[in-house]
Order: C-alpha cells, then sequence, then structure tokens
C-alpha cells in the first residue's frame, strides 16, 4: 500500500517553477532543473485532492499594466483628498486665489514649495501607511488584488515603505523610465522596488 501511494504522489506532483509533473522522486524537475524538496515530491497534494502548501504556491508578480491600473487609481484618490484636503482650506484662507487657477505659476518660489511639501507628505502618508497596513497595499492595489512584499513574501515595515515611497522620487526621472523597468525585469520589480528590496505580487487569492 505505501508503494502505491508513493507512486501516486510522484505521479501527481508538479514543479513548482514550470509545472511539469515530477515522476522520477529526485526531487530535481527533469525539465528545468529546479531543485525541489522530497516533501513536496512526496506531498500528495494533488493525488488527495488537497491544496498544495502556501510555500510551494507559484508566486506571481504583478505585470506593468496591471500595476498601472492600480496606480491611476490611487492617483485619483489622491487627488481628491488633496483638493479637499490641502487646495480647499487654501483657497477659502485666500492663500491661493479662487479666480486665478494659474496663481501657482506666478507664485513665489517659497509659496509654491510650501504647497507642494503638502502635497508630497500626503501622498507619502498613503502609499508608505497602506503598504505596510495589514492590506499590503494601497486601496488601487487592494482594487485590482496586488499586494506589496519584502523578496521572502513578508509585510514590509513602515520605513522600508517610506524608502520604497522616496524611490519612486528616482523612477520618475527621466520619463518615468524607472517604472518601465518593471516590464523587463524578471520579478517585475520597477526601480523603486529593485531600491527597496520589495515585489508586488498578485495575493494568494488571485493565484
Amino acid at each position: 500500500m505505501n508503494g502505491l501511494e508513493i507512486s501516486l504522489r510522484n505521479d501527481n506532483a508538479r514543479c513548482p517553477k514550470c509545472g511539469e509533473p515530477l515522476g522520477d522522486g529526485t526531487g530535481v524537475c527533469e525539465s528545468c532543473g529546479e531543485a525541489v524538496g522530497g516533501d513536496f515530491v512526496g506531498s500528495g497534494s494533488e493525488a488527495t485532492g488537497a491544496a498544495p502548501p502556501a510555500a510551494h504556491r507559484a508566486t506571481l508578480y504583478a505585470g506593468f499594466w496591471l500595476r498601472a491600473v492600480a496606480f491611476l487609481i490611487d492617483f485619483t484618490l489622491l487627488a481628491i483628498f488633496t483638493g479637499v484636503a490641502i487646495l480647499g482650506p487654501l483657497i477659502s484662507r485666500g492663500a491661493i486665489p479662487a479666480d486665478n487657477p494659474g496663481f501657482l505659476r506666478t507664485a513665489p518660489a517659497k509659496q509654491v514649495l510650501a504647497i507642494q511639501l503638502l502635497f508630497d507628505m500626503a501622498y507619502w502618508l498613503y502609499f508608505a501607511s497602506f503598504e505596510s497596513s495589514l492590506w499590503q497595499a494601497t486601496p488601487g492595489k487592494r482594487a485590482v488584488g496586488l499586494i506589496v512584499t519584502d523578496l521572502k513574501g513578508q509585510r514590509i515595515t513602515f520605513a522600508r515603505a517610506s524608502g520604497r515611497f522616496l524611490g519612486r522620487l528616482l523612477s520618475q526621472i527621466p520619463l518615468f523610465l524607472g517604472y518601465v523597468l518593471a516590464g523587463f525585469t524578471a520579478k517585475k520589480q520597477a526601480l523603486h522596488d529593485l531600491l527597496a528590496s520589495t515585489l508586488v505580487l498578485k495575493k494568494p487569492s488571485q493565484i
């Protein structure tokens, strides 16, 4: 009976990297050469109908376009928030003339810098707080089923999330090319992901 069970497990187990069957029991995939633990080959998860262990599930990195959709959602939410929480009070107090939309183009440099810093702080708190929270994602990322993790797939700290946000400044120079890297790197990492050692993944429920 034990021999039959081992045979079934080996015939049904698959490589976590390429998905090809692992039938020889050697612990190495013949198709791609990926080394797999013996308990994975003999786990019997498919033979018994049980879900494979979380550690052995395929990791799906979020692609450029999915991340772009998440960014557009976040940008829209932030535009609404900063308009209400920052621009609204400034206009009501006369710091920004309501009848002169182009005021900031001709305003004193110190005033423009102060307003820009307020916007930057709002953006920083938004991204760093949400990405280091239990959600592990901003509302935009959460809406499309993405999370931000460290390289081990764990929740990141507020400090790392803050570093990731600062890295965005470099990703924007020049012409947002740092963001474009997400479409070409092996783990779909943008420049700020590489700098902060983070990943953007599809949530397990989305895999």
